[in-house]
């Protein structure tokens, strides 16, 4: 079971799944896959909301990929209610 927080938005385990099974992306070929069904901008806005909490690396040139942390949320060994903005 995943615990997801308030600052969380539906789009969150989308793109965390799919940074999990696809590896690292850009939020437009988040979009383009059609795994993750929100607009390119809500994606990126949420891939840095998720950088901030520590579940997403911003690798560069618009790249994000999964942290240890968002594998361990994934597999509902983490609460996100217990992450902190950095």
């Amino acid at each position: 079971m995943r615990f997801d927080a308030d600052w969380m938005s539906r789009a969150d385990d989308r793109i965390l799944e799919h940074l999990s099974d696809a590896g690292p992306d850009t939020p437009k070929e988040m979009a383009d896959s059609g795994r993750v069904r929100f607009s390119r901008q809500h994606i990126n806005s949420r891939c840095k909301t998720l950088v901030t909490y520590g579940l997403l690396v911003h690798l560069g040139n618009g790249v994000y990929d999964i942290t240890r942390q968002g594998e361990q949320y994934l597999a509902g060994e983490l609460d996100a209610r217990d992450l902190e903005a950095e």
